[in-house]
């Protein structure tokens, strides 16, 4: 999450961003945190966070005031666990970052995934994320389906199939390619 002029906070990472709104859903120590992100779990199965990188996720978030130790927890068999809560200042950043519709098709398969799924957790709707998700790449997508074509190869190809897919998914139908004109149809560049 880009900085705003003058803003001192570290930018936020997408990894911090995801910690920072489980944390939000609720108290909890950095190793409930990484069972949450791990492969196979509900959001693993969007982003997957291997334990190293949810604590320096936490360490990140502490030091900016986003996130703070509310309790210590005897550990199971290993160390003490500190119980983090989201901070007043966490609660801003968390919202904008819900809000804001991704910039690129290729950030809808897992940011813009796991603020649905995210929103979802946390009992809100997610309609008003998906009419600006539309509305910021409506153009692109109608720009990847229209221009696309048998010749493509195969990452054009990959790319208007998942623009098209993303466009159905998002509730907006593509402005369909125009048909070819007998002189393109033709290869002769004559009707």
């Amino acid at each position: 999450m880009p900085n705003q002029p003058g803003d001192r906070r570290p930018a936020l990472t997408l990894n911090d961003l995801v910690v920072l709104a489980v944390v939000a859903e609720e108290p909890v120590h950095g190793f409930a945190l990484s069972r949450e992100l791990a492969p196979g779990s509900d959001l693993g199965r969007i982003i997957t966070l291997r334990r190293p990188q949810v604590y320096r996720a936490i360490d990140r978030l502490a030091a900016a005031g986003l996130i703070e130790p509310l309790a210590v927890e005897p550990g199971d068999a290993g160390p003490q666990r500190t119980v983090f809560a989201i901070a007043g200042p966490g609660r801003q950043p968390l919202e904008d970052w819900l809000a804001r519709p991704v910039e690129h098709v290729r950030h809808l398969r897992v940011e813009f995934l796991v603020k649905l799924r995210l929103l979802e957790r946390l009992g809100r709707s997610p309609r008003e994320l998906l009419a600006a998700q539309r509305a910021a790449l409506g153009p692109t997508l109608d720009r990847l389906v229209a221009t696309s074509s048998a010749d493509d190869d195969v990452v054009d190809r990959w790319r208007a199939t998942t623009a098209l897919a993303a466009a159905r998914f998002l509730g907006h139908e593509p402005v369909p390619a125009p048909p070819p004109s007998p002189r393109t149809a033709s290869g002769r560049g004559r009707p």
